[in-house]
């Protein structure tokens, strides 16, 4: 049993504060009956809830891949620049939805939104050893000895050291593919930096089991499939929030939190498939921002 002022909140309604003038106005139903205390507890998932008579999508949290463009700042917020959250239509906006973890405003790809705190935590906390994996095109190759040392793990320009990463040569001469288990600030092309080279362009291709939507194109947002949100919580050892996992299991979705296994390793090849990743296992509001990478 919830509040029904907070079940409203999550369902994208409004603020609390803005929900709870909608109760007390009358203009909520449940099962057909006016309701007007805020307060009143009901089971979201066994009930008709109504706002000025048209039925409610119950939900927990929202899930949403995007494919973040260059020159689009990750944060929830900013007077001069367009953020992320600019590009999520109208219907699936939330006052809790933020991205997880950051991209820079140049760097393209796969950026995660979610209304759900604890899951974010997990997946930019070092701990967890979230895989991310990114495209990079360069000014010049890379060879067995820059292989080597990322494997090693570099010590950036100002003396900041970095985890093991995994690098991949190719597919072109000038070329690579890049896996990291964390975020630091430009981290990405700050190690290329460390081996002489420079990075012209950098896509983020993969976060722990989600791998970037061929289908989607810059700026354009999907929801997550049940199976791509269960994958997300199987990979930092969370288990679904109760509502969505009710709300998988009304759909004959999989709750089981297993990943389904369409792509493994350190990334794809541009136009490859997309969707639940093998591999992985660990700009928004305050503590649940992260880091800048790429």
């Amino acid at each position: 049993m919830e509040r029904l002022d907070r079940i409203l909140a999550e369902a994208g309604l409004g603020t609390r504060r803005q929900v709870r003038k909608r109760i007390r106005a009358g203009r909520v139903r449940v099962d057909g009956r006016v309701v007007r205390d805020p307060t009143l507890a009901v089971d979201p998932l066994s009930v008709r809830i109504e706002v000025d008579g048209v039925p409610v999508q119950i939900r927990q949290h929202l899930y949403l891949l995007l494919h973040k463009p260059a020159g689009v700042i990750t944060a929830t917020r900013d007077p001069r620049h367009r953020t992320v959250l600019d590009l999520v239509p109208e219907p699936l906006r939330r006052p809790e939805l933020h991205p997880v973890g950051r991209l820079d405003k140049d760097t393209e790809g796969l950026l995660l939104l979610t209304t759900d705190g604890k899951l974010t935590h997990r997946l930019i906390a070092p701990r967890w050893h979230v895989e991310r994996t990114y495209y990079a095109r360069l000014d010049g190759p890379v060879g067995p000895e820059d292989v080597a040392a990322f494997a090693a793990g570099l010590v950036l320009e100002d003396g900041t050291p970095c985890l093991p990463a995994v690098l991949t040569p190719g597919p072109g001469p000038e070329e690579a593919r890049v896996t990291v288990v964390e975020g630091k600030y430009h981290q990405v092309r700050r190690m290329f930096r460390v081996r002489g080279r420079q990075v012209l362009y950098l896509r983020r291709e993969r976060m722990g089991p989600l791998t970037l939507d061929p289908t989607l194109p810059p700026g354009a947002i999907r929801e997550l499939t049940p199976e791509e949100v269960a994958a997300l919580y199987a990979a930092v050892d969370l288990p679904l929030p109760a509502r969505v996992a009710a709300q998988f299991a009304s759909q004959g979705a999989p709750v089981t939190g297993q990943a389904v296994q369409v792509a493994s390793g350190g990334g794809q090849d541009a136009g490859q498939g997309a969707g639940v990743a093998g591999g992985g296992g660990s700009d928004s509001r305050g503590s649940l921002q992260g880091s800048r990478e790429g």
